[in-house]
């Protein structure tokens, strides 16, 4: 007769874990995974990355409330293959990369927009300024779930162009940024 309580309790415990909602998912970020800028120069596309950043996460689709975004960028890594533009961007009118070695987006708010489509609302610290910046990307579920996303930064909030380059016409304010993030669960 005491194996029927036992049972039950059993029962019991099992069927209160299946009912638990699941737990956001921790990741960092896997090989093959890149972080890209673009924007334009005197009326010419020009476009780059930076190898080297890291991405940590933590998500769930049904729990986005327990999602979180942390990306490490080390700026003196910063690259567009032409020795000429990465010297000077790199440089003190620019990102001062010796100075701020390194940049940091981090999101804790995460909204759906509908489908596999999401936007991180998080903060930018670059250059010493602090901004919100909000992360549009989609989330491809699986093993290795994928992040593809995009975002638009205003170089002068940040005091990316010092002097003659702070004029727009030159180079607009407005940069690029775009990320494709394949993840490994922790």
């Amino acid at each position: 007769m005491m194996r029927l309580p036992f049972l039950a309790a059993a029962l019991l415990i099992a069927g209160t874990l299946a009912a638990a909602p699941a737990a956001a998912t921790d990741y960092a970020q896997a090989d093959g995974s890149t972080l890209a800028f673009g924007g334009m120069y005197q009326g010419e596309a020009f476009s780059g990355r930076f190898p080297g950043f890291e991405t940590r996460m933590t998500f769930d689709p049904s729990d986005l409330a327990s999602a979180r975004l942390d990306v490490t960028i080390p700026l003196a890594t910063a690259t567009t293959g032409n020795r000429d533009y990465d010297g000077e961007m790199r440089g003190k009118a620019f990102l001062d990369a010796a100075a701020f070695p390194q940049a940091r987006y981090t999101a804790t708010r995460f909204r759906h927009l509908g489908g596999d489509r999401y936007a991180a609302d998080g903060v930018l610290s670059l250059h010493g300024v602090e901004k919100p910046v909000t992360l549009t990307f989609t989330w491809a579920p699986g093993p290795q779930p994928l992040l593809t996303g995009r975002a638009t930064v205003r170089r002068l909030d940040f005091g990316i162009g010092a002097g003659d380059w702070a004029d727009t016409s030159l180079i607009p304010d407005e940069i690029a940024i775009s990320t494709r993030v394949r993840l490994d669960p922790l």
